[in-house]
């Protein structure tokens, strides 16, 4: 999904925080995060929120507040979002403000914050090996745009633009959750494809396809569409990283099985989930994402 070049993303509110670190292929990053997924799976702990970011990243510390930083201020429009990557990063914040205002009485936006290399949060360390999550203590966003060349070299994703804005429209999904009570009224009763910390990463992928399949409707405060409509290739693309992120792809490609330790769930579940969302985009969002209201046997 490519922006509306004319397409105005200056008033946006994301920031880069972070120091200069290994990249991704870089051998120790690339590795590291692997090691996480692989510790994430064989252990049913949720190390890093994997690619979906779940209720945040490992515990540990104090950090500074998620609105420290420097403001992209280089990113005012829709050709720098398609040419940069933190300006895309920057230009999905401004979309999706604009998507939940919109859907959500009292919404208030997390803080997104682009990392360069590392940098500490309430939630541990963001990097991209650890990937993007949420951080419900500062209500902020994380992400490292290097992560989408780890899913490309480690996990055999496309990792294109439309799989990219799904990414952080699942994040978001999270915020959502956070604002509305549902963390706190859905806490974690442990792991398994039917547990609570799955039901909450659908959700979140529902949420991110219901945005996307609306996303062309929404314009700018000139009238100008922020994205022009996704082609079949881009749809297929996103769809192919809610795949690549499946609990039981990511440990078959391990060589091993074991439901029950799942957190996130599995391919099927979350292509079905995202596709959910994108196909009733012009719902009621919160009942077609409901998806602690389904049984088991559905989910």
């Amino acid at each position: 999904m490519t922006f509306n070049p004319d397409a105005d993303i200056s008033g946006n509110t994301t920031r880069r925080r972070g120091r200069t670190a290994a990249i991704a292929g870089g051998g120790v990053v690339g590795v590291g995060a692997l090691a996480v997924m692989l510790i994430s799976m064989f252990t049913g702990v949720d190390l890093s929120g994997l690619l979906g970011g779940g209720a945040g990243a490992p515990a540990g510390g104090t950090a500074p507040s998620s609105s420290e930083g420097a403001l992209l201020d280089e990113c005012n429009t829709g050709q720098d979002a398609n040419t940069n990557d933190d300006c895309r990063m920057a230009g999905a914040q401004v979309v999706l403000d604009d998507y939940w205002t919109a859907k959500l009485d009292g919404y208030r936006p997390p803080q997104m914050t682009v990392v360069d290399g590392q940098t500490a949060t309430q939630c541990g360390t963001a990097s991209n090996a650890v990937g993007p999550f949420y951080c419900p203590p500062e209500e902020g966003v994380y992400l490292d745009p290097t992560f989408f060349q780890l899913m490309r070299q480690q996990f055999g994703a496309s990792a294109g633009e439309l799989a990219q804005l799904y990414i952080v429209g699942h994040e978001w999904g999270h915020h959502i959750q956070n604002i509305t009570g549902v963390m706190s009224e859905h806490p974690n009763n442990g792991t398994g494809p039917y547990s609570n910390g799955v039901r909450i990463e659908l959700q979140a992928d529902c949420y991110a396809g219901a945005w996307l399949g609306a996303i062309t409707q929404q314009t700018d405060e000139n009238g100008v569409p922020f994205l022009e409509k996704p082609t079949d290739a881009q749809i297929n693309d996103a769809l192919n990283a809610a795949f690549t992120v499946g609990d039981d792809h990511i440990q078959e490609q391990s060589g091993f099985s074991n439901p029950e330790s799942w957190t996130h769930g599995s391919s099927a579940q979350r292509q079905g989930w995202f596709a959910q969302g994108y196909k009733n985009a012009a719902g009621d969002v919160f009942a077609v994402c409901d998806t602690f209201a389904v049984p088991d046997a559905n989910l």
